[in-house]
């Protein structure tokens, strides 16, 4: 279509597909989230054999499983999704995705049924994970088949508002449960949201039901055009191979970084790093959500006009600078001033450092949750990154006692070596109590101050990391279904998409807290989007090429 042609308005036909692509869509997300919203909870409920640190870990684990397997479920359905169609495949994953969120609502936990409890939740996980795998790469490609040529990015945009719309119902539907079950919540009142997805499994099957197969595919299929093996005609030939490696290193890995950053972590942030209690959080959070989410729409359909790469790579580009620590625009920085200032200026008045053998010194990631940490220094710096106390760590002397030393306060640390429980037990206490008295009389808050917060500087710092998740996902699913053609689109869009946000985004939370815990600053776990958005840029800006006047269907 000439771009001096007039635009069509959009048809009753086109909004029904764009709406029962994104609603069954964002039902999916509703119930993915879920799960990384109740993590805490559902490490006490599932894994209370285990000490609280560990649980912790390992229920990130049980989150991150549900990414780690999501290119599986690219694979798998993406495969099924150019052999058999789109319609059919979206029906078999959600009812994957459905059913699993179900049962995790009623599964009996850890002190009733032990430790298959755990077992069968992280299997769930799984099957969400692999769900999910399926679920994007079909909506993206069945709403982009049905847009008319120049106006695919407005069209696949309303995709890309499913995952935030699925934050915001799992956080709103978690916050009536708290409300209406009040002390309880912790105790049963936390499966309600888990229960629910059943009913929104109804609706999100009787909308699938009654859609109908992508006409480009109906046409391939009809001419016997079919690809007869997606998977090696993706992967096994190096003209695909070569796009499906662009579209992950140029595109889609640092996109996956920004968005977790700006929504995920910004919320662990919060909660974890800030210590502001979960209802401020995830109300902050949620009105970010109501804000930012237009701007979804707003740069998917101007891609349509400047190109889909130039909004992807300036929103990477602003993220790299805003992203970096103790600069005049660093973001975190202004977050940590606003939503907690008695840390800051702690920070800065009673700086805190500890002082050890280097060699008694571990990498602070523990996945599993088995790892036991029995040096000084490992326990000193796993004591101090759970105050959210940055440090900075001194050589000492082969052999010594870690010292930690807040404002003018040293605190010897102690070693488990050799030690019995009972005694391992009482001086953790006694050493957590000595190190947060400290922290108490140097200024450190325990939990942030609600009337010292500054709510609106805060809504609007949280608004700003939004829009660039929305600079650089809006425009995406378009400019992925552009660089591939139609026989092989589904299997080869969704592995790079789903290894990118699966992978590099989905363990994002788990990497940045162990890269806190190991260097001691608050900021640190930053640098992980930063460095991974700062390599998609550059390869993004010399390698990827603008796709918006791409025809989809010349090289069938």
């Amino acid at each position: 279509m000439p771009r001096s042609a007039k635009v069509k308005p959009m048809t009753a036909e086109e909004r029904k597909v764009i709406f029962a692509s994104s609603l069954g869509t964002v039902f999916e997300w509703y119930d993915f989230y879920l799960y990384g919203s109740l993590a805490a909870i559902i490490a006490k409920q599932f894994f209370s054999g285990l000490d609280d640190g560990s649980a912790f870990i390992f229920a990130l684990l049980a989150f991150a499983a549900g990414f780690i397997v999501r290119p599986f479920g690219a694979i798998v359905f993406g495969r099924l999704g150019d052999l058999i169609g789109r319609k059919y495949t979206f029906l078999v994953t959600i009812m994957l995705m459905g059913v699993s969120t179900f049962v995790v609502g009623i599964l009996p936990n850890y002190a009733s049924i032990g430790v298959a409890a755990p077992v069968i939740l992280i299997a769930l996980r799984l099957l969400q994970g692999l769900a999910l795998g399926g679920e994007y790469g079909g909506a993206a490609t069945y709403v982009a088949e049905h847009a008319p040529h120049g106006r695919r990015g407005a069209y696949t945009s309303w995709i890309q508002t499913t995952a935030t719309l699925g934050l915001f119902l799992s956080l709103l539907v978690i916050l009536l449960a708290r409300e209406l079950t009040g002390s309880n919540f912790e105790v049963w009142g936390w499966r309600i949201p888990f229960v629910l997805s059943l009913a929104l499994l109804g609706v999100s099957v009787w909308i699938r039901l009654s859609m109908n197969e992508s006409p480009a595919f109906k046409k391939m299929k009809e001419q016997g055009r079919l690809s007869k093996a997606p998977l090696t005609e993706s992967f096994g030939q190096w003209k695909n191979l070569k796009i499906v490696l662009l579209a992950l290193f140029g595109l889609v890995a640092g996109q996956a970084v920004v968005w977790y950053t700006g929504q995920f972590y910004a919320l662990f942030y919060l909660t974890q790093v800030l210590k502001v209690d979960a209802m401020h959080a995830n109300l902050l959070i949620a009105a970010a959500l109501v804000i930012g989410t237009p701007f979804f729409v707003i740069f998917g359909t101007l891609s349509d006009k400047i190109g889909r790469k130039v909004i992807i790579m300036g929103g990477l580009l602003l993220a790299v600078v805003t992203y970096i620590p103790n600069t005049p625009v660093s973001v975190f920085n202004a977050l940590t001033h606003f939503a907690n200032p008695a840390l800051e200026k702690a920070m800065i008045a009673s700086p805190a450092t500890i002082t050890a053998d280097l060699n008694e010194c571990s990498f602070q990631f523990n996945p599993t949750g088995t790892a036991k940490f029995i040096s000084s220094c490992d326990i000193a710096k796993q004591v101090m990154a759970a105050n959210s106390a940055s440090y900075a760590t001194i050589p000492g002397a082969a052999g010594s006692t870690a010292i930690v030393k807040i404002g003018d306060t040293e605190i010897a640390a102690y070693s488990a070596k050799g030690l019995a429980v009972d005694a391992i037990r009482t001086k953790d206490v006694e050493f957590r109590n000595a190190i947060r008295n400290a922290l108490n009389e140097a200024g450190y808050p325990a939990k942030a101050n609600p009337d010292e917060i500054s709510y609106i500087p805060v809504l609007l710092l949280l608004v700003y990391l939004l829009i660039l998740v929305t600079m650089v996902y809006g425009p995406i699913a378009a400019m992925l279904v552009e660089m591939f053609p139609t026989r092989i689109r589904y299997t080869s869009m969704s592995l790079p998409y789903h290894i990118g946000n699966g992978w590099f985004g989905g363990l994002l939370p788990t990497i940045s807290f162990a890269l806190v815990a190991q260097n001691g600053n608050i900021y640190y776990g930053l640098w992980y989007p930063i460095i991974i958005a700062a390599v998609t840029l550059v390869i993004g800006t010399l390698f990827i090429r603008e796709t918006r006047d791409v025809d989809i269907y010349a090289n069938d």
